[in-house]
This record gives C-alpha cells, sequence and structure tokens, in this order.
C-alpha cells in the first residue's frame, strides 16, 4: 500500500506513525505520575480514605501507559539508525550526549523507584513509599526537561560548531541545552500533559457521574460516586487554573518562534503573501501551496499582526520572503494548528464552565456540564498531537532547523525496505496499543470504590480500612485513620 512513495516520505511517514504513538502516552504519564503524588500527599496529610482508593484506581492505570510509553519509545530510537543514520552521523555528538543524560537521570530514577510505587505500599511503609510516588513523578518531569532540550535544540541550534568530517560538535553545553526555544516549549508541553491528564481525570469522574444518577433514577444506589466527585472537582480545578496560563504559555511560545522561524508562523497564520501595513488573521481557508495562496479566506483585518506584534499596522512578513524550497507545508502546519487552538479554547470553555457550576453549587448536578467533560476527555491527546504535528511539520525540510534538510538525513535504504517495517509497525502497533488502551478503558469503566485494591502482586493483599493482625508491623497498614 506504500509502493508509490520515496523512501524519505515513507521514513518521515514511519516517525511520524511511531512517535504519534509514543507522544500520547508520556503526555499522559507525566501528568498521572504528578496526580498520583497530589493523591498520596493528601491521604497522608488528611487521612480520607477517598484518596487513597483513587491513587490505587489511578495507578493501575499509570502502570499500563508507563509501560506502552517505554515500549513505544525504545521503538522509536532505533530508527535512528535504520531510517535516519546521516542525522545520527551528523548531530550525534550533540543530540547523543544529552540522549544519554536523559536515560541517567531520568529514566534511573523512574525504574528505580517504580517498582516500590506499583508493588511496595505495604512493604516499605506509607512515608518510604510517598518518597517513591515523588521520584517517578519528578523522573517523568525530568524525562520530559532532557527530551525537550534535544528536539529545541533542533529547532534553534546554538552553541556548537561543525568539525572537519562535517558533524555538529558541542562548544558551550549551556547553550545546547538552554537554547532560545527551549524555556517557551517545555513550559507548554509540561502544562499539556497536566492538562491532558486533567481532562481524562474529569471524564472518567464526569462518566461516573452519570452513571450513578442513572443508577439512582433506577432506584439503585450501589454505584459509589464519592471518588467520582472527588476527582471531578481536582480535574476542573485543573482545567480552570491551568488553561488560562497554557493560553499565555502558548502565546509566548508563538512569539518566540515568529523570532526564530518566521517561516512556521507565516506557514501557521496562512500568510502566502507579506503584509507592509498589518495582517489579518486569518480564521479559515484552504491552503494552495503550488499557487502560493489561501483560497476562501475567512479573514479579520490587522488582528494578526496585533496578535502577533502587538500592533495593528506592524508589517509581517509572509512566506514569499522566504525561498520556495524552504517552505514548509503549509496545509498540515495551518490547520494543525487551528485544531489546537480551538482544543485550547474549547478546555478555557469547560473550566470557566465548572467555575459556575461550583459557584452555584451545581458542580456535580449539571448533566450537560458532565457530558462536556466526558466528550472532552480525550480532547488532550488529540490537542498534543495537533501542536506536535504543527511545530514539526513547520520546521520542514530541516531537521536541524536552516542547517540540515531533512533530504541529507536519511540513511541508505530502499523504500520497499521502509515499507515492509512500516506496515509491521502498523499492525503491531494497533494490535498491541490497541489492547491496552481497551484494558485501561475497562479499568475506567468501573468507579473507584471503598477498599479499592492497587496493582495484583501475586500474594495476599490489603487494602484501605484493614487493620494489621497482632504482631504485624503497623506500618503496612494502610488504614488512614491512623
Amino acid at each position: 500500500m506504500f509502493s508509490n512513495l520515496a523512501a524519505i516520505d515513507l521514513a518521515r511517514a514511519q516517525f511520524a506513525f511511531t512517535i504519534s504513538f509514543h507522544f500520547i502516552f508520556p503526555a499522559f504519564s507525566i501528568g498521572l505520575a504528578s496526580y498520583l503524588a497530589v493523591l498520596e500527599g493528601l491521604w497522608l496529610w488528611t487521612g480520607r480514605e477517598v484518596y487513597i482508593n483513587l491513587f490505587k484506581y489511578w495507578l493501575k492505570i499509570f502502570a499500563i501507559a508507563f509501560a506502552m510509553g517505554v515500549v513505544s519509545g525504545i521503538v522509536m530510537s532505533y530508527q535512528f539508525g535504520t531510517n535516519w543514520a546521516q542525522f545520527s552521523d551528523r548531530a550525534g555528538p550533540v543530540i547523543g550526549p544529552l540522549m544519554a543524560y536523559e536515560v541517567l537521570t531520568a529514566f534511573f530514577l523512574e525504574a528505580g523507584f517504580l517498582g516500590v510505587m506499583l508493588f511496595g505500599m505495604e512493604r516499605v511503609g506509607r512515608k518510604l513509599h510517598f518518597v517513591a510516588t515523588l521520584a517517578v513523578a519528578v523522573g517523568t518531569a525530568i524525562s520530559a526537561f532532557w527530551i525537550i532540550v534535544v528536539n529545541s535544540w533542533m529547532h534553534t541550534p546554538q552553541g556548537y560548531a561543525i568539525n572537519a568530517q562535517n558533524q555538529f560538535v558541542p562548544l558551550d553545553w549551556w547553550a545546547v541545552i538552554f537554547n532560545p526555544s527551549m524555556p517557551y516549549r517545555l513550559v507548554h508541553t509540561v502544562l499539556a500533559a497536566y492538562l491532558t491528564t486533567a481532562l481524562v481525570v474529569g471524564g472518567v469522574g464526569a462518566w461516573h457521574l452519570l452513571k450513578g444518577r442513572r443508577e439512582t433514577a433506577k432506584g439503585n444506589d450501589s454505584h459509589n460516586t464519592e471518588g467520582a466527585r472527588v476527582m471531578f472537582s481536582m480535574a476542573m480545578w485543573m482545567a480552570a487554573l491551568v488553561a488560562p496560563v497554557q493560553i499565555f504559555a502558548g502565546d509566548e511560545h508563538g512569539l518566540n518562534t515568529l523570532k526564530y522561524q518566521p517561516a512556521k508562523v507565516a506557514a501557521m497564520e496562512g500568510n502566502y503573501r507579506s503584509h507592509p501595513n498589518g495582517a489579518p488573521l486569518t480564521l479559515f481557508g484552504i491552503p494552495d501551496d503550488k499557487a502560493g495562496v489561501m483560497r476562501h479566506a475567512v479573514e479579520i483585518p490587522k488582528v494578526g499582526s496585533l496578535i502577533l506584534k502587538h500592533d495593528l499596522n506592524a508589517p509581517l512578513a509572509g512566506l514569499d520572503a522566504v525561498p520556495r524550497r524552504d517552505w514548509p507545508p503549509v496545509h498540515i502546519v495551518f490547520w494543525t494548528f487551528r485544531i489546537m487552538v480551538a482544543i485550547g479554547f474549547a478546555m478555557l470553555g469547560l473550566g470557566l464552565w465548572s467555575l459556575l457550576a461550583r459557584w452555584r453549587r451545581r458542580l456535580f448536578d449539571w448533566p450537560w456540564l458532565h457530558r462536556a467533560a466526558v466528550l472532552m476527555g480525550p480532547s488532550g491527546f488529540v490537542a498534543v498531537l495537533a501542536g506536535w504535528a504543527t511545530t514539526e511539520s513547520g520546521r520542514q525540510p530541516f531537521t536541524v532547523f536552516g542547517l540540515m534538510r531533512t533530504a541529507d538525513s536519511l540513511s541508505p535504504v530502499s523504500a520497499p525496505a521502509i515499507a515492509a517495517s512500516l506496515t509491521a509497525f502498523v499492525i503491531v502497533y494497533f494490535v498491541v496499543f490497541g489492547i491496552g488502551t481497551w484494558f485501561i478503558l475497562q479499568l475506567m469503566g468501573h468507579a473507584p470504590h471503598p477498599g479499592e485494591t492497587g496493582v495484583p502482586q501475586g500474594g495476599p493483599t490489603r487494602t484501605a480500612g484493614i487493620t494489621p493482625a497482632p504482631g504485624q508491623d503497623p506500618a503496612l497498614s494502610l488504614n488512614p485513620a491512623e
């Protein structure tokens, strides 16, 4: 089915496919690890059983998501050698050590404490277990830091030289790490991970609130909604407080991109031509790269310059100021950017709606709010994928922006070989990760309840509220009243 595509197109499609699967799991696990730390901290602080029940409920989901993220990440790394050997050879002296730092500082921390977090609640005591949970949460954040450093350097490279072998070699590691776009990209990505997790948690909580209402209407009061109420309330606080911060962070990131990658911003805005007296804001249109025009454009005059330069009449360069061979694919960048922005404002709207419901003391009694939260549950994943497509497609036709073209990064590999591996990836990924996602949805379909069990440990387990047996170490009890 890929027989008519060139090797470079297939290699790009394979990397895009595998990284799309990979990206959604860390985006979830980064936020979920922090959420688990908050839940366990609240349990230790307040002694409320509902928090440890929610902790155990989401811990099972975290374990599966984390495992799928690790597996999908391992597959991606091999492609640097199989499909992108020229890139690995030239950029390896910079990229290689950064990836090694991620393993040494983040992955080892996560792997070292993950077992304690998953299976050690009854073995190491509450405080040490909380330390393990914090270590895993910090490890996911550190991992995000190093990956964003690598990606950002490819967008805004600095602190390097080019040696006699035409390789990028580091001259100043501080300049490499803290390159111009890294802080903006890091904040934007981490906030996106937190919002993605909050919307999933809120969607699950809203689902069980709706389900509880239906059961009550049938005269069945067995559906426990205490956990659903707590996680829905926490998720809506996150949406209400973080969504506006994310919109501001995204705007700052856009201004940084305008400074260092103006062609990407021109593609995002759909500006094929320069506007010396103020650029419009193009809401919708049909990009035509061949003709270099935006067809059927719906525009608001001058607002584009106002947003990007805070001046209605500020000049704004278009793609006509960039050599045609350096244009990114406008149709991808233009539409994925709009999808991301639309979802961002939908998140803000959901958060404001929840604040109104909270103010009117109807947070748990507005079915339409709950239906909207269920509908928005997977939207964070769509937003992060759309944002990734925007920023990475906008960097094209370069792998290292302005310095190394994607066409020069490819391994000497044939199109049929890549097509075969891509076909295998498509089949295996949809089967394996489809089953994993189905299992996660099955876990989410059951409401958290008192006495929630954690990850199966292959032996007798105790649940919250059970008092230790005579002679048993009291530190192993999960009774929140102690």
